[in-house]
Formats: C-alpha cells, structure tokens, sequence
C-alpha cells in the first residue's frame, strides 16, 4: 500500500518548526503531522498517567507470547487477544487493550487503511540494536514496560549518525516513524536501547499499515 503524504485531510499543526525532521506533539490525533514531507518522526509527549501501568509483579513474562496479527481496528477484539497471549486479567490488562486498540484505530485513520498489522511482543534482548530506518511506508511504536525506543537525527554525511546525539522515548510514549519506503534520504534512525545482560524486559508494541 502506497500512502499519499503530500495530499492528506489531516492539518494538525506540530510543536515545533514546520522544517523539524521529529516533531513532539501533545495530543495524540496531532500525530498525523508525520504525514508532512519533511516529518519522519513524530511523537506524542504524553503525561505518564494517561499510559496504561503494569504491574511487574501480577506478569509472568515467559508465559506471555508475542502477538503478531493483522486486524481491523473497528472489529479486532484486542483484550481477547491479549487473554489468548496469556496476559492475567485485570483493570491493568484491560486499560492496555483498549490503549491498543485506540492505536491501532489511529493509526488507520492517519494512514487511511482498513487494516494494520500489530505486533506486541516481550522483549528481553537487544533486539534490532543498530540505528536503522525500517522498510515500511510508517511504523507506529509505544513501549509499556522498560525502557523506551532510542532515536537521534543524522546527516547524510555523518555515515549512520555514530557522532549523533541519542534520544530516547519514555515508557507510554507514542512514536509515528516514516519509512524507508516514503523517505528519499533518511534523517531520522532509530534502535531498541541495549538491555542484553541487564535483566530488563521490555514491552513493545508495533503497528504498520496493512491496506
């Protein structure tokens, strides 16, 4: 699916200069920015209370399996597919299905596809742990449980961004990454933060366009 940046009905206005690579917004719904052609990040400062808490202590994480499924977000019955995931049922669980599916719905709606492609999985390692811009028109990204996805912004000539700054998403934080397949020349990279070694889990959920 090719998604149309130049032409899109949403008009939000980002909270920083219209020519910012990344962008941070306060309101989810101004998420659309990344729509923008200069935008190829932008993320939703949100105030910690509003993010679903888990409890590390009700979880078993080695009994919790990755979900990986492509839904309608006007149907998917997200909180059955968290039970069938093996997460514990509770007011916790069930704020974090319903986080799920307001962001699946939006990212629809910023995209303007019937369907996504949702990944939520427990991390334990250093997954995808080189910079990188993924192969996708956009990729939403919210992590939680530990430590948020890192980012930093390059230039074409520091060769991969090793002298860049790196910043880091905090936990509950909602992240819109264009992709490789909207962007001529990246300037937005991003990684998992390394935690192989430390004992941290992380829960990381993904949602891309599907059509």
């Amino acid at each position: 699916m090719k998604i149309d940046f130049a032409h899109s009905h949403f008009t939000h206005s980002p909270a920083k200069s219209p020519a910012a690579a990344a962008i941070a917004v306060t309101e989810p719904e101004a998420l659309a920015a990344i729509l923008r052609p200069e935008v190829q990040l932008a993320f939703w400062t949100r105030e910690p209370a509003s993010a679903p808490v888990l409890d590390p202590g009700a979880i078993d994480w080695s009994a919790i399996d990755d979900i990986a499924q492509t839904i309608d977000p006007a149907l998917a019955p997200v909180e059955a597919l968290l039970a069938d995931a093996g997460f514990p049922a509770g007011p916790a669980v069930r704020a974090l299905g319903r986080e799920i599916a307001g962001l699946a719905s939006l990212l629809a709606r910023i995209a303007r596809c019937d369907e996504v492609r949702l990944r939520l999985e427990v991390i334990e390692s250093d997954a995808c742990r080189k910079f990188h811009m993924d192969w996708v028109d956009m990729r939403l990204l919210a992590t939680f449980y530990g430590p948020g996805t890192q980012w930093i912004e390059v230039n074409a000539e520091r060769n991969g961004g090793a002298d860049a700054p790196v910043h880091q998403l905090r936990c509950g934080e909602v992240a819109i990454f264009k992709g490789r397949l909207a962007v001529q020349e990246p300037q937005i990279l991003h990684r998992s933060p390394p935690i192989t070694g430390t004992g941290v889990t992380r829960l990381l959920l993904a949602i891309d366009p599907a059509g």
